[in-house]
């Protein structure tokens, strides 16, 4: 047996970063912190423009989904992160936080009593450290740097002006009281770098005696004896089991894929899928890998007619400049984030907040799987998806081995809906690219081409063309329903000392992006494990 701890937490994302910091605040609180991935020592994660070379590699897990039935069989890349940080250290950077209606429709219609907008407001003000905004809408103070684009691109600024040529409002502040319009997302960078879950949360946390952290850990399960969980059994680099003791609570944060097969590989899940895997059923909880929920993103590609965007840096001698610029003054293009530019909008002109979100992306094939333009040219990118897609998919186990990767099926476009939706996004994201401030720039839209005319093609390109947005939520969804796996205290139905703290526990996806939201969460998990609900 391992030392003891108060509380052992599982994955060391985004929110298992928080609980980290927040419990051992009291230094009575012996607390361990497991993580599957490395630290965060790659320099790329520490640049903002870094995120372009993050969707594969070592830092992820190396997912695909299944084939999707709904999107020509295709099975598509799905980066998750493996390192310390979580997605905080992989991310586009993108801060939003959703809208107020997401969190009041957990609170009122999917059985998350105490997550109403009013009740988790207050979390996500005290995370936040914002270098620029203030007042009732925004923190100052909190541990997450959160900070403006210090200098826009071109394109990007162009891609804000096209958007008000077509109609749709500026604005300066998509966390604010009005969600919808166009503008310069906000970043959580500060100081010109990457502020992860790991930078503002845990590295201040790592001064302290009270708090354990260890990498390159794979947890095998969790230990439950008398519908208590007791402790985890993990393995390190030279794979000799190691049982560690958990006296208060386990506190998984293993993130909306991790989680599921965690609970699953313990023998918390459906009871069929277990027996069938050959894995002994310790409680069954019909919802645990269920109501996967995520984003699909669909991708247009343009052409430059020179080279205006960040494309132009791919040259090694304008990498250099740009790197020495970075390393000398702390400025330059290696302070972008890539996907500066956003929006909120509305396919469906009948709704009252906006269903559609946009990305725009100062480059072309800057993440894995999007199409590019021609060698030697330069590019920009520009992503919508139906913000509140109604498909659901499942996380299942491929064995008992731990090691495997599970099985991961978002079963995009199950929904007809959102097909519907999808189209509407890519059709506006046509238009943008169509009014005068971006169209001076254009050679040619490569993607979608000119064969794209009709309804039926705009829907063959959904299907050929959209991917994950790296938002795969809700498996292990919160609620007092028969599929729900917490309660709103995030506990584990039918198993004491046991906690989900992450993306998984959401009861639906919310209408952004969704790292604050599960910085959120795991501020308010803090509070209601210290009794400070």
């Amino acid at each position: 047996m391992d030392q003891a701890y108060d509380y052992i937490i599982v994955g060391g994302g985004s929110s298992g970063c928080v609980l980290a910091n927040r419990l051992t605040e009291d230094s009575n609180c012996r607390v361990l912190l497991l993580e599957a991935g490395g630290k965060d020592w790659h320099p790329l994660i520490h640049m903002p423009v870094g995120f372009a070379k993050m969707t594969t590699g070592p830092h992820t897990w190396g997912y695909t989904t299944a084939p999707q039935k709904h999107a020509n069989n295709r099975e598509i890349p799905y980066a998750q992160a493996r390192v310390i940080g979580g997605g905080s250290s992989i991310n586009a950077e993108v801060f939003t936080r959703g809208n107020a209606i997401d969190y009041d429709r957990w609170a009122n219609e999917e059985g998350a009593t105490g997550w109403a907008f009013k009740d988790i407001q207050k979390y996500f003000l005290r995370s936040e450290g914002n270098t620029i905004l203030s007042g009732d809408w925004h923190g100052t103070d909190g541990e997450l740097g959160v900070s403006n684009v210090p200098s826009p691109q071109p394109m990007t600024r162009a891609f804000v002006q096209s958007c008000q040529e077509l109609g749709i409002p500026y604005n300066p502040d998509f966390n604010g009281k009005t969600q919808e319009g166009a503008g310069v997302y906000q970043t959580t960078t500060k100081d010109g770098k990457r502020c992860s879950a790991a930078v503002g949360y845990l590295r201040p946390a790592m001064k302290r005696s009270n708090l354990t952290v260890k990498t390159g850990c794979l947890v095998h399960r969790i230990v439950i004896e008398n519908a208590r969980a007791t402790g985890v059994e993990f393995s390190q680099k030279d794979g000799a089991k190691i049982t560690a003791s958990a006296d208060s609570e386990v506190l998984v944060t293993a993130g909306a894929i991790g989680t599921p097969k965690l609970m699953m590989l313990s023998g918390i899940g459906p009871a069929e899928h277990l027996r069938d895997i050959g894995i002994d059923v310790v409680h069954e909880l019909p919802g645990v890998g269920e109501n996967l929920n995520d984003h699909f993103g669909i991708d247009i590609v343009a052409e430059l007619t020179g080279h205006d965007s960040l494309d132009k840096y791919n040259k090694f001698l304008w990498m250099a400049w740009a790197g020495a610029q970075y390393y000398l003054f702390g400025s330059g293009p290696v302070t972008s984030n890539v996907v500066e530019g956003g929006a909120f909008w509305y396919g469906d002109k009948g709704a009252t907040v906006p269903d559609l979100q946009f990305h725009f992306l100062a480059g072309a094939g800057a993440e894995a799987g999007v199409p590019s333009v021609p060698n030697g040219s330069s590019g920009i990118t520009l992503n919508s998806y139906a913000v509140r897609p109604k498909s659901r998919g499942t996380v299942r186990l491929r064995s008992t081995n731990p090691a495997d990767m599970p099985i991961v099926d978002p079963n995009f476009l199950a929904h007809p809906d959102d097909l519907k939706a999808s189209v509407e996004g890519v059709k506006i994201s046509k238009e943008i690219f169509g009014q005068p401030s971006l169209q001076k720039y254009i050679r040619k839209v490569r993607f979608p081409d000119d064969s794209v005319k009709t309804q039926a093609d705009y829907e063959a390109y959904a299907r050929q063309y959209g991917r994950t947005s790296y938002h795969p939520t809700c498996t292990c969804k919160m609620g007092t329903d028969e599929m729900s796996v917490v309660d709103p205290q995030l506990r584990v139905h039918g198993i004491d000392g046991l906690r989900i703290c992450d993306s998984s526990a959401m009861p639906s996806l919310v209408g952004s992006n969704t790292n604050a939201p599960t910085i959120m969460i795991g501020e308010k998990a803090a509070d209601m494990i210290r009794g400070n609900k």
